[in-house]
């Protein structure tokens, strides 16, 4: 990997991106109230789960597609599927975090210059827009390989969820390194499962998740926004 590209892969997934990730916790707050998370233990199999099950699934191979449509500025292909992974957020709340999200990096995109004219004009036009196709189009705008773009993605998805445990469980901050450190061959397994997932394949498809994510907003005592 170029050491261009790795910077470009870290910025994305660093913390500081200001997209707002800090304050969602995508269902892992209403499993606490509801306790299937009550220890390190818990939360590192909360997370497990939902990389295993969820990103590996949905986002991951989603992502990857994107990138190919945005490699071949595909726009009705893009917009398309855009708008099927926004019909598929189970709850308000998820539906409304992928969007503020979408919409903040798409800004930043935009701001920076990423990428040329032409695909930025198409990144403008997209409204509402998903989360992870305005990663995608970073991704591509930085010539970032789908392997690298998805690990790290999965990373920070896996920190932020971290994270959010550290506040809501809570844990301690040894606590939280060792569920990343645990989680690293993972993401690399959920990577490789999701290069090799086909657009049919992609599934959303946690009711779990849904139903927890659905109680929550209605929940009384809350930290984050989902």
């Amino acid at each position: 990997m170029l050491t261009t590209e790795l910077t470009a892969l870290l910025h994305l997934a660093s913390p500081a991106l200001p997209i707002g990730a800090f304050s969602y916790s995508q269902g892992l707050e209403a499993a606490i109230e509801h306790g299937f998370i009550v220890d390190a233990d818990s939360t590192r199999e909360w997370i497990a789960n939902g990389l295993a099950n969820v990103l590996a699934r949905a986002e991951l191979p989603f992502i990857a597609h994107q990138m190919q449509r945005w490699q071949a500025h595909d726009e009705a292909a893009l917009r398309s599927a855009n708008d099927d992974y926004l019909a598929s957020r189970e709850s308000s709340e998820l539906r409304r975090e992928t969007e503020q999200m979408g919409w903040s990096l798409a800004q930043l995109c935009a701001s920076l210059e990423w990428g040329d004219a032409a695909h930025r004009a198409t990144l403008a036009a997209m409204k509402p827009i998903a989360q992870p196709t305005a990663f995608a189009f970073a991704a591509h705008a930085h010539d970032a390989a789908p392997d690298a773009a998805l690990a790290a993605y999965a990373f920070s998805w896996v920190e932020n969820q971290t994270a959010a445990a550290l506040k809501a469980v809570p844990l301690g901050q040894l606590a939280g390194q060792r569920i990343i450190v645990a989680l690293r061959g993972p993401i690399g397994e959920a990577v490789a499962r999701a290069l090799a997932t086909s657009a049919d394949e992609i599934t959303t498809f946690a009711p779990q998740l849904g139903i927890l994510s659905a109680r929550h907003e209605s929940q009384y005592s809350r930290l984050f926004r989902s």
